[in-house]
């Protein structure tokens, strides 16, 4: 499954004077987007970490359509754009309760070796999953 969805509610404390919310927190909507698409393909970041393998953000790129206010349930959705050797990326899309397309955007991650900070091949494992995808 390429895509993913999960719901959050937005909470008082991500939202700005304006009472919506504040640009910044979409960044962390696409995280638990990423981290629950990985989670749902049986891959772990906590795992990975375990074995060695960091998956830094190394782009991002969102785009606003419409704000999001205090209490409003977001679907994030999460789709996989690609996979090579070393990165992943992924776009997402954010609605709100009614459907109404928020906010859109784009990451790409690379695969690091913790001990040598240099990009590295995905585990065996990862690979296997992410290749199930194809």
């Amino acid at each position: 499954m390429n895509k993913f969805d999960i719901e959050v509610r937005v909470r008082y404390a991500e939202t700005d004077q304006m009472g919506v919310v504040y640009h910044a927190n979409y960044a962390q909507y696409f995280e638990i987007g990423r981290v629950e698409w990985l989670r749902n393909q049986g891959i772990s970041y906590k795992w990975m970490e375990e074995n060695g393998i960091m998956l830094p953000v190394v782009s991002l790129t969102m785009n606003y359509k419409k704000p999001a206010k205090y209490d409003d349930i977001l679907t994030v959705t999460t789709i996989l754009k690609s996979q090579t050797s070393v990165k992943i990326e992924f776009d997402y899309e954010i609605r709100n309760q009614e459907g109404e397309l928020l906010t859109t955007g784009y990451s790409m991650l690379v695969f690091i070796d913790m001990k040598s900070g240099r990009p590295t091949l995905p585990p065996d494992y990862v690979t296997e999953r992410l290749n199930m995808l194809k």
